[in-house]
């Protein structure tokens, strides 16, 4: 009896539960379940719905990595092939792999009283130390192209010679890889610009038909550059080039029409005369100014035209109406004032009267009057203290090597190149103080020309260095010299060895023209050309081994009561 009643409550209880199951919501029954799976942790009974969701198979991914792996092995092996089968069969590839061990290169120097081709070559290691440069040969041709200023026709004849030249010295296989340079100095710089327009053209003419490698901006007129470069040369010489910036030397330089002071300087500098050159990772701060006028023969030229003016008679002293007395010039020379040819910028008309010059040399007046010159134009200095005319130098600091016509006033007089300032003075005296005619028979072999001038340069020269910027005349720092060792000390060698060093060698953060060649080869765009492919393939081979993964998701399907695992569509 208890058992019938006890089925009927249980049969009563079921048939309630059915009712309410049959109402409950879905989204109830969804919620149920995931509970009844909860609370059903009992080990004894096994819970509805398993808790362990299967994880993705992993063979596919590993397919997919291995794919891409391979891929990215594949893209290298086939650049290495295309790189090594290029560099055998491409004649212009095997040309830059010569190209790196020798290279030759031609820079015409135009100054302002002649023009001098200079051959050079390259070779040996990458670094510039290791490098070795020679002077194949130069030759030089007068006048300056400054003189063809109406003829510019014939400074384009006198560049064809020296491109002949040139012709002789390069292989005619390289001809066609040598670059040729042409850089106008300080004697073009004195002509205006469509002058110097006319001139460089006539020139770029005879370059571009020359066979040699030529570009119409590599013939231009340079200006500091000059200063630059010879302080290059000689710090490579010296084998001081890409060490400490205190244990290089400055340069001081005396050329014809312009004199150039380039030295490694602390001292907060002008815009223009301040200039950062790199050689690896050492750092030069560099002060180089180029001063025009201040060039030697320019000086002497502006000397004369001070004798014939009226206004600016300097030293010189006036006996009498229409006589000027010469300083500079050894007593006994008769002086031919019609036959006088001043520089371009002269404003001297010789077409008026001219006074007489009557010579009676003397270092010491001689030697005054220089530094008016070197003094002229200070009235206009604005810094709180002008060294030569309106310009301001940095105190100099370290060693010095002067160069050009200081060597050449120094070699005159017998001078060695530790010869102090004081040995040139005295030697400057008993030259300015003889007698014309015993000096040209001391001095037979010499040109006449030249033997007028050795007085007022010996007095020029201590006037710019010791009375102007403060070298003393016992200064053991300062050399004269034209080469170190047997590298001439020649501006032109300087840019061939800018013009050669690679971007990791050297970076002249400066206006010149070096600037872009020295940072970019012209292999760059080829290398450029590479990376992009590698780039390219790189990312193909990403996307594809994206493309291959398979993308899972697990998913509770209510029909069949559990988890299943698809894959997402794409």
């Amino acid at each position: 009896m208890r058992r019938s009643n006890a089925r009927n409550r249980v049969a009563s209880n079921s048939n309630s539960d059915n009712n309410s199951k049959k109402m409950m919501d879905p989204a109830m029954k969804l919620q149920l379940r995931s509970a009844t799976t909860t609370t059903t942790s009992s080990p004894s009974r096994p819970s509805l719905f398993p808790r362990h969701i299967p994880k993705p198979s992993t063979t596919t991914t590993s397919k997919s990595r291995f794919a891409c792996i391979a891929t990215l092995l594949l893209t290298l092996l086939l650049l290495l092939t295309y790189k090594i089968i290029s560099s055998k069969s491409s004649p212009s590839s095997s040309y830059s792999s010569s190209h790196q061990r020798v290279r030759y290169g031609i820079i015409l120097d135009g100054g302002s009283t002649g023009t001098r081709i200079h051959v050079l070559r390259s070779g040996g290691g990458g670094g510039i130390k290791e490098r070795e440069l020679l002077d194949l040969g130069s030759m030089r041709v007068n006048p300056g192209l400054s003189s063809f200023a109406k003829d510019p026709e014939g400074a384009g004849r006198s560049v064809s010679e020296l491109v002949e030249f040139g012709k002789g010295k390069v292989p005619r296989e390289k001809w066609a890889h040598t670059e040729i340079r042409l850089m106008a100095t300080a004697g073009m710089r004195l002509l205006g610009p469509e002058a110097q327009g006319r001139i460089l053209e006539a020139c770029r003419r005879v370059l571009r038909s020359s066979g040699f490698k030529f570009r119409d901006d590599w013939a231009s007129v340079i200006s500091s550059d000059e200063g630059i470069y010879a302080w290059v040369v000689a710090n490579y010489a010296l084998g001081t080039l890409g060490g400490d910036p205190l244990d290089t030397t400055g340069i001081i330089e005396l050329g014809g029409a312009s004199a150039q002071v380039t030295f490694v300087s602390r001292e907060l500098t002008q815009s223009g005369s301040s200039h950062i050159v790199k050689f690896g990772n050492t750092t030069y701060n560099l002060y180089s100014h180029s001063f025009l006028h201040y060039g030697l023969n320019v000086a002497h030229d502006s000397w004369r035209e001070a004798l014939v003016s009226k206004d600016f008679n300097m030293a010189s002293q006036s006996l009498q109406e229409g006589l000027r007395i010469d300083p500079c010039t050894p007593t006994g020379y008769l002086h031919n004032v019609e036959s006088w040819k001043f520089s371009p910028s002269s404003g001297s008309d010789q077409s008026q009267y001219q006074p007489t010059v009557q010579t009676k040399g003397n270092f010491s007046e001689c030697r005054s009057a220089a530094l008016m010159l070197l003094q002229r134009g200070k009235d206009k200095c604005t810094h709180q203290h002008c060294d030569l005319g309106s310009n301001f130098i940095p105190h100099l600091q370290g060693r010095f090597l002067a160069t050009e016509n200081f060597f050449h006033t120094s070699k005159f007089f017998g001078l060695g190149s530790k010869a102090y300032l004081s040995e040139l003075m005295s030697a400057g005296q008993n030259y300015c103080g003889e007698d014309w005619l015993r000096l040209k028979k001391k001095y037979i072999s010499h040109d006449e020309e030249d033997l007028l001038r050795y007085c007022f340069s010996s007095a020029y020269i201590v006037a710019m260095l010791h009375d102007s910027l403060g070298i003393a005349l016992n200064d053991e720092r300062i050399k004269v010299a034209n080469k170190v060792g047997d590298i001439p000390l020649d501006w032109a060698l300087g840019a061939f060895i800018l013009q050669t060093t690679t971007a990791t060698d050297a970076d002249v953060q400066n206006n010149h023209s070096w600037g872009a060649a020295t940072i970019f080869s012209d292999e760059s765009p080829t290398l450029l050309s590479v990376i992009g492919i590698f780039i390219i393939l790189l990312l193909t081979a990403w996307s594809i081994s994206r493309w291959r993964k398979p993308q899972l998701k697990t998913i509770y399907d209510l029909e069949k009561g559990r988890y299943i695992i698809t894959r997402v569509g794409r």
